[in-house]
């Protein structure tokens, strides 16, 4: 797939996605800050949320909309939490134009159709779907139709739920298509993360698969690269010790770019499948072992275990002739330290 003409996918530059979500605060400089760190962290990418309080749900006291026990966000009702997390309409073209300013994409996630009509006009390059979003089948029908790359992330999905908003994104227009391996629990535990199956979401529908990490550090999503993913999603904050609905598992500007650099270094550590010398194993290949003569020896002298050995450097006969040399002669006087040669075998 492409966003803004930038290749995604197997043996592509791993594509990174700094998620801003709630972590400015309410503050629009705060915003700005974040964006501009987000650039120099060397993100690709930068990700917003397109919602308010009342298009994502209700301000209702029943007990359906109180957050329960288990996240971050207990004590809390739905409503309260949106109206915390939620990034304020008109900053979101400033901020786009601000990214872009800075080589970096910018996209967002619609959580309705005005959603989805308000980025249209932003002229945004992608869409991102939450994954609590698959399962909302008229307003993927309604993303796919804009006729731009998705990007959808799968947590809680059963492989059936994938394949049916999988359909429905392809059967309403959308013809660039990746997906995003995704825990949605915040934080997630790294034993909960079955990264193995990214390359299984691979093979099943055909797209550029990444990850959609919510986990504490930076270990899960460099190991999803080693098993092939194209993307990584990640939440980023200027300091933790703000606060906020999602600052327990997002990074910070050093440890995001300490991501970066290591997801850089596992895509080039990935190569391709070769038995063939480096040019600087090249060097060390003389570091081998080899047969030498390690005791001064007589003409006719006869070779031992004693007198003739497997050492380095790789001077010598390789070590796979020594059962041949044993017994034999030497052709002449071979003083010690000499690398063994056919000619001074008799």
């Amino acid at each position: 797939m492409k966003i803004n003409q930038r290749e995604i996918g197997t043996g592509q530059p791993v594509y990174i996605i700094a998620e801003m979500s709630a972590n400015h605060g309410q503050n629009f400089d705060e915003a700005v800050r974040i964006v501009h760190a987000m650039k120099e962290a060397g993100a690709d990418a930068v990700k917003l949320q397109t919602y308010t309080p009342d298009t994502i749900t209700l301000d209702c006291q029943r007990p359906e909309f109180q957050i329960g026990k288990g996240t971050i966000w207990e004590g809390k009702n739905l409503y309260q939490l949106y109206g915390e997390a939620y990034t304020p309409w008109d900053w979101q073209p400033k901020l786009k134009d601000l990214a872009t300013s800075l080589g970096l994409d910018c996209f967002s996630t619609p959580f309705d159709d005005s959603a989805v009509d308000f980025l249209e006009a932003m002229q945004v390059p992608a869409h991102k779907v939450a994954s609590f979003e698959l399962v909302d089948i008229p307003l993927l029908r309604k993303i796919a139709a804009t006729g731009k790359p998705v990007i959808m992330s799968t947590g809680m999905a059963t492989l059936e739920e994938i394949d049916e908003a999988v359909r429905a994104l392809r059967e309403g227009g959308c013809t660039d298509l990746a997906l995003l391996k995704c825990t949605s629990a915040y934080p997630a535990p790294p034993e909960e993360m079955n990264l193995r199956t990214i390359p299984h979401l691979a093979a099943t529908f055909g797209v550029p698969v990444g990850l959609s990490d919510h986990t504490l550090g930076i270990t899960a999503a460099v190991t999803a690269v080693t098993l092939g993913a194209c993307i990584i999603e990640k939440h980023f904050i200027l300091s933790r010790a703000t606060g906020g609905p999602d600052a327990a598992f997002s990074l910070e500007p050093a440890e995001f770019k300490a991501l970066v650099q290591a997801v850089r270094e596992a895509e080039q550590a990935q190569g391709q499948v070769s038995y063939t010398l480096t040019a600087r194993e090249q060097s060390s290949h003389i570091f081998r072992r080899s047969l030498f003569v390690v005791r001064d020896m007589q003409a006719g002298e006869c070779f031992t275990a004693e007198n003739v050995r497997s050492i380095r450097p790789a001077h010598g006969l390789p070590p796979r002739h020594l059962p041949e040399v044993l017994g034999r002669r030497a052709q002449c006087a071979i003083a010690r330290g000499t690398p063994l040669a056919w000619d001074l075998v008799a």
